[in-house]
């Protein structure tokens, strides 16, 4: 957006906001309309409660336009959680508002090749930067790791944490992942509420969202350490088991604020960074699942499940069940199908915003399973419901160059996106074009001579 363009949306944003306050204080009366602005509602806008009831949704991840107003007439109504303003997501970047002063390492489990890299790093982080280095206890015990004559100078040095057990939040400045995509899962699942900035360096096989090389990470490191990084914000989902027979909350979660529905973390709920799959398990029949949208049914799936994803999982399973491929920021929820059975139930693509609800359906000949990003697999029965939705703490994740140059890197490394044989141009088959040419004349020179 121009810079003009832009001082013109916030100045009409100005305008709108200010035409609201006045709306107010003249308690809501009918105004006739006054040059350069909308007209003002012709009747009294409703209590903030009714409003509420009558309009109850969950919060939205769309980007409103910063232009309020349509027209010399028309506009967006009013809303006591309605966004004015969003940031362009190619100019988020990274800054610190303090030094950052402890940072989790995490590296992939059972791969001797890390093992150097993972030293290299950790004692560089603790001599030249003096930073307090957290590791998972497991590290310590792996044998080859302790016979490391440089690794056991620095043993006693590392603070270590376990899974399931210690809990991180607030204790990490930042992340280092060393390996695949599968330690950035698992960093993801490590915080389940706001998350430190990740760098992931690829040491991994496919490593689709590790886009740092390990080669000159002092550099890399010192860069991101001094702030100088763009920021990719993976969103997450918010998936909430409610068993059958379990007391329901339906009036609390009317009255809370939808912007902090999972500021206060529930004991069944678990945020997912690439997805959620609600399949048929071990049973031969028919996945039979029940699809709602904010409260509203909307379809049945029959087949072997359902894979509910984060733009940031439409490159995993999704992709491989036919789904689109969607960039990072795009605010959106992806359903896809596993193999319905159906050749008209194509995936689809639904706002950030949204409540799904995926329940057993009542004429389902048996139950489902449900894993979460691969993990936590468990049985759900009739009567039992999956709530999901995009949560508010989304993984940051450092760039290497920018979020778009980064992504279609990926595409094209990881995934062999559109790569085929280049065609040939004309002036390549010029002569080729031209011999085949003269060949066809002397025939027919020679058909005419035959001929006489």
């Amino acid at each position: 957006m121009r810079d003009e363009d832009l001082q013109l949306a916030r100045q009409m944003v100005a305008n709108s906001v200010s035409s609201s306050l006045e709306e107010e204080n003249d308690g809501g009366a009918t105004a006739a309309t006054t040059p350069g602005n909308s007209p003002r509602p012709l009747r009294r806008v409703l209590d903030l409660s009714e409003r509420r009831k009558q309009f109850r949704r969950t919060r939205s991840l769309n980007a409103p336009s910063p232009v309020q107003q349509f027209g010399p007439c028309g506009r967006i109504m009013k809303n006591s959680a309605m966004v004015m303003q969003i940031q362009d997501p190619a100019s988020q970047r990274l800054t610190w508002y303090k030094p950052p002063l402890t940072v989790l390492v995490i590296k992939k489990v059972s791969d001797a090749s890390v093992l150097a890299p993972f030293v290299q790093l950790v004692d560089w982080l603790l001599q030249e930067k003096n930073m307090v280095v957290w590791v998972e206890s497991a590290v310590l015990e792996d044998t080859l790791l302790n016979e490391d004559v440089r690794f056991k100078a620095i043993r006693n040095m590392l603070v270590t944490f376990k899974d399931g057990r210690d809990d991180l939040t607030d204790r990490i400045d930042f992340i280092v992942c060393l390996g695949g995509d599968g330690t950035l899962l698992y960093a993801s699942l490590l915080f389940q509420q706001s998350v430190p900035p990740v760098m992931a360096f690829h040491l991994g096989s496919l490593g689709f969202l590790t886009p740092f090389r390990f080669d000159n990470f002092q550099e890399q490191l010192t860069s991101v350490l001094e702030g100088h990084a763009a920021l990719t914000l993976r969103s997450r989902l918010r998936c909430v088991m409610q068993r059958k027979g379990e007391r329901k909350h339906e009036s609390k979660t009317q009255e809370q604020d939808p912007a902090d529905a999972d500021a206060r973390p529930v004991a069944n709920s678990i945020l997912v960074l690439n997805e959620v799959v609600i399949d048929r398990g071990p049973s031969p029949y028919l996945s039979n699942i029940d699809l709602f949208l904010d409260g509203k049914y909307i379809t049945s799936v029959q087949g072997d499940g359902l894979i509910v994803s984060t733009p940031t999982g439409s490159t995993a399973y999704a992709a491989a069940a036919g789904a689109s491929m969607i960039h990072p920021s795009v605010p959106a929820i992806m359903v896809t199908p596993i193999c319905p059975h159906s050749l008209s139930f194509r995936p689809i693509v639904v706002p950030a915003g949204v409540e799904l609800k995926i329940s057993v359906s009542p004429e389902s000949r048996n139950t489902s399973w449900v894993s979460f990003d691969g993990r936590n697999r468990q049985e759900l029965f009739h009567g039992d419901s999956l709530r999901v939705t995009t949560s508010i703490y989304p993984v940051p994740c450092i760039c290497a160059q920018d979020q778009i140059s980064d992504w279609f890197a990926s595409l094209a490394d990881g995934l062999h996106w559109n790569v085929r044989k280049r065609q040939k141009c004309l002036d390549e088959l010029s002569d080729l074009t031209a011999s085949g040419s003269e060949d066809t004349l002397d025939e027919i020179e020679n058909m005419k001579l035959y001929d006489v």
